[in-house]
């Protein structure tokens, strides 16, 4: 099991805003929970904006400046988002297990909506780029 859900959502966001979680423990499925608990808390617009910075922040501090993808961050929370308003989960174990395609086929989702290296792009990484494929909605 991923570390950070020994953690709350209040801690495991505060302890990721004021960069004591360890990067180790700050995986793909951690960054999926920190867009479930932003959207939740802020909506979608406000979280956009606030995981960015949150990001940016964590990445830097963490000495891995050049991870950090504009697009795929603001894809992802588009992702979470989306299946958020499916769901009927009302935490994020939940949630994941419930849609368990932005665990283990998170490549695969993405691919649908772009057709170019999101992962790769220098310009993905700093720009959002919108999907060329199909929009998200």
């Amino acid at each position: 099991m991923e570390k950070h859900f020994d953690l709350t959502d209040r801690e495991f966001k505060k302890q990721f805003i004021n960069c004591e979680l360890r990067a180790s423990d700050f995986t793909h499925v951690a960054h999926l929970r920190l867009a479930w608990i932003c959207i939740d808390q802020y909506g979608m617009e406000r979280a956009e904006k606030n995981i960015q910075g949150y990001l940016q922040k964590f990445v830097e501090f963490v000495g891995a400046k050049d991870k950090y993808n504009t697009t795929l961050t603001i894809a992802a929370m588009k992702a979470v988002y989306h299946f958020k308003l499916k769901s009927k989960s009302d935490n994020f174990k939940d949630f994941i297990c419930e849609f368990p395609r932005l665990r283990t086929n998170f490549k695969d989702l993405m691919s649908c909506h772009y057709g170019f290296d999101i992962y790769n792009s220098e310009k993905a990484k700093t720009t959002f780029l919108e999907p060329d494929l199909m929009p998200f909605r």
